[in-house]
């Protein structure tokens, strides 16, 4: 009697193994980061066995734990790195309940809040925030003063960021004291200087929008698991 178990194509075993979702295995299979009894394999279709040998960046797919992602409202005095003091706050601290190691895609400085992506996927992290794919950010900017047509004009001027000029995509006043700016380059505290060149201060500032992905109704500190649909719309 033959107990051998029949084969399966390869993106449905990288899928039943928790790797990521059967779209997402394919991605890896076709970006070469899977082999099989250590050749690369470029083709999800390719049959495997249960004594094949199966890696994804060189791992085991036994070994990989669970790809990860969520939708953070990042608040205010939390920051965007994986050690600090005894009194610092830190956005991972936000995801203790979470065994797996994670990270933040791309920063946001202590004092900004809004949408933030936090996974362990070290691919799609490099992929958001690469700037080949020049994916726009929008934020929401207060300020204390009144926001003038003069304001807007020097805000959509640009302004010199880390000794590079950058302009906003777009410039829209919302109401009083609060504006819209859409950026692509999303240089260090670009959306701040960029008000501050054209004389705003900033009261506060929260991002609502990556690609076309918006943060939604979270509150700040709550966050969701992305769904498949999420991850295609910040390159949309």
């Amino acid at each position: 009697m033959n107990n051998t178990q029949p084969k399966k194509r390869l993106s449905k075993t990288l899928a039943a193994a928790g790797v990521a979702s059967r779209r997402a295995c394919e991605t890896l299979i076709f970006d070469g980061r899977v082999k099989v009894n250590g050749s690369i394999a470029l083709i999800p279709q390719t049959m495997v066995g249960e004594n094949d040998l199966i890696t994804v960046d060189d791992q085991p797919i036994g070994n990989l734990p669970p790809q990860l992602y969520y939708i953070l409202n990042k608040p205010v005095g939390y920051i965007c790195s994986a050690y600090g003091t005894k009194n610092t706050k830190l956005v991972l601290d936000l995801f203790k309940e979470i065994p797996q190691r994670l990270f933040t895609v791309g920063r946001l400085d202590k004092d900004t809040q809004g949408l933030l992506i936090v996974t362990n996927d070290g691919h799609f992290a490099n992929q958001v925030i690469h700037p080949s794919q020049n994916i726009e950010k929008e934020y929401v900017a207060k300020s204390d003063n009144e926001i003038t047509a003069e304001h807007l004009q020097a805000i959509s001027h640009g302004t010199l960021v880390e000794g590079v000029f950058v302009k906003p995509v777009k410039v829209q006043k919302v109401r009083k004291g609060t504006v819209k700016i859409s950026i692509s380059e999303g240089k260090k505290r670009e959306v701040r200087l960029l008000m501050e060149a054209a004389g705003l201060n900033v009261r506060e500032l929260t991002r609502i929008r990556l690609g076309n992905l918006y943060l939604g109704l979270l509150s700040p500190g709550s966050w969701r698991a992305m769904t498949e649909r999420d991850k295609a719309l910040i390159f949309e």
